[in-house]
């Protein structure tokens, strides 16, 4: 899996879907990651930081797209409310914790993420989401 992920912050869905062709480094304030799929990723994270199945989100919509389409891999979608109010208020402890049920779940889909490459990014992006919320913006994910 090659995957470049790109999570930033915008003040609007308007705003977050022009970066679609280009991505958001050079408009937005971002962290780039990859080799991880980020819609799914945002669905586990949802459910270990705020509960819920799967299942319910994904029939929910959620991830919501906001601009592309699947077919191309190149997309930009939000991150919900509920995960970003979650990361954003997370003590460090509840993001280790994330971070290694994630960690988990991800190898037994045969997927190896090291939980500390975990940790880093659920911490980042909690950081990402704490300033974005002081500004009043979203956060996003732009996936090429």
């Amino acid at each position: 899996m090659s995957i470049i992920v790109e999570f930033f912050a915008a003040p609007d869905d308007a705003s977050a879907a022009l970066v679609l062709q280009a991505g958001p480094r050079r408009t937005f304030e971002s962290l780039s990651f990859g080799n991880f799929d980020p819609e799914e990723a945002v669905v586990e994270w949802e459910c270990l930081l705020s509960g819920g199945s799967f299942e319910e989100l994904v029939e929910a919509d959620e991830p919501r797209l906001v601009a592309g389409q699947d077919d191309d891999g190149v997309i930009v979608f939000a991150i919900s409310p509920r995960l970003s109010a979650a990361l954003a208020e997370a003590e460090r402890s509840a993001l280790k914790d994330a971070a290694a049920a994630w960690s988990l779940q991800r190898a037994k889909d045969g997927e190896l993420i090291d939980p500390e490459v975990a940790e880093a990014i659920l911490s980042d992006l909690a950081v990402l989401l704490s300033s974005a919320r002081r500004q009043g913006q979203n956060v996003y994910c732009w996936v090429a």
